[in-house]
């Protein structure tokens, strides 16, 4: 058994949602997983049913309807953080928008784990199930900027062959 349990709210299909814990990664155990619900009692949830799967901060949002509270599920502008830009349409239509890893995670797997947009919401990472996923588009790969080496080099030979054709 994990030693590590994260707060987690689980969104059906049916719009039904669970709040419990479960371990940050390897909780899908043969198309389910194992949620302690608040009252110390471990509920078996089937994948097939799982719209997402929220790690939250708090279970207090203070919305009774929405507590994962995703507020924003689209970027405004491109996303800085190192990643790759999705948006995916569900199964119910619903489209969402994050940063996925970029490596074979989003391939392989139970389902994929995207940073949402809005990073100060309650939400913090939400696990999207294969069988919740009807469509997903990869928008842009980003990545961080890294230095190039001096372009001195190069601008110093463009100005010496001008010169001494002059």
């Amino acid at each position: 058994m994990p030693v590590s349990r994260k707060k987690v709210i689980v969104r059906k299909l049916s719009r039904d949602w669970l709040s419990g814990y479960l371990p940050s990664s390897a909780f899908v155990v043969q198309e389910q997983a194992e949620v302690l619900d608040l009252a110390g009692k471990l509920v078996s949830v089937h994948m097939a049913e799982v719209k997402w799967i929220c790690f939250v901060r708090d279970f207090q949002s203070g919305d009774a309807n929405q507590p994962e509270r995703l507020l924003r599920k689209s970027f405004i502008t491109r996303p800085r953080s190192e990643g790759l830009w999705v948006r995916v349409r569900l199964k119910d239509n619903e489209v969402i928008e994050g940063l996925a890893q970029n490596d074979l995670t989003l391939l392989e797997g139970e389902g994929l784990f995207l940073i949402p947009p809005d990073t100060r919401s309650n939400t913090q990472r939400i696990f999207l199930p294969r069988q919740a996923v009807a469509e997903l588009d990869v928008l842009a790969v980003i990545k961080t900027g890294s230095r190039r080496g001096p372009a001195e080099a190069v601008q110093e030979s463009l100005f010496k062959q001008q010169s001494s054709s002059t």
